[in-house]
């Protein structure tokens, strides 16, 4: 499995729309066996996915990330994990292991996260609140 993360630092980048640094990682049989960071600052979301798809990530780990960049990454076939924050090598260690990485969500963030609310909101009728907001 190849996995990218947006980073600061040794951190999740914590809004993927402004990260400058990306770490791509492959893992196997739980464990991480190549890093490679790469400076991504001024890549719009399209050309991102694309190199993200031409180097077979399969996974994209991110803080807060806008609608339309994560639909762009969702669309190219890349699975998202947006909205979560902490040690990078602890979240890629966790990802590897197999572990949940629900205590890396941000807070406030906590299943079904912001992002997944608001398209269950939108695809589902009966869940959207109404013109008064109840």
């Amino acid at each position: 499995m190849k996995v990218a993360m947006t980073v600061w630092g040794n951190r999740v980048s914590p809004v993927f729309d402004s990260a400058q640094t990306i770490l791509l990682a492959e893992i196997k049989d739980s464990t991480v066996t190549w890093e490679q960071r790469e400076f991504i600052a001024g890549q719009i979301p399209t050309r991102l996915a694309r190199m993200l798809v031409d180097r077979g990530i399969d996974t994209l780990i991110c803080g807060a990330i806008s609608e339309q960049p994560a639909s762009i990454i969702e669309a190219a076939g890349i699975k998202l994990v947006s909205f979560v924050s902490g040690n990078a090598a602890h979240l890629l260690e966790a990802c590897a292991r197999g572990i949940s990485t629900d205590h890396f969500k941000m807070p406030g963030c906590k299943i079904p996260c912001c992002r997944q609310q608001w398209q269950q909101q939108t695809l589902d009728p009966q869940r959207r609140p109404d013109e008064n907001g109840g």
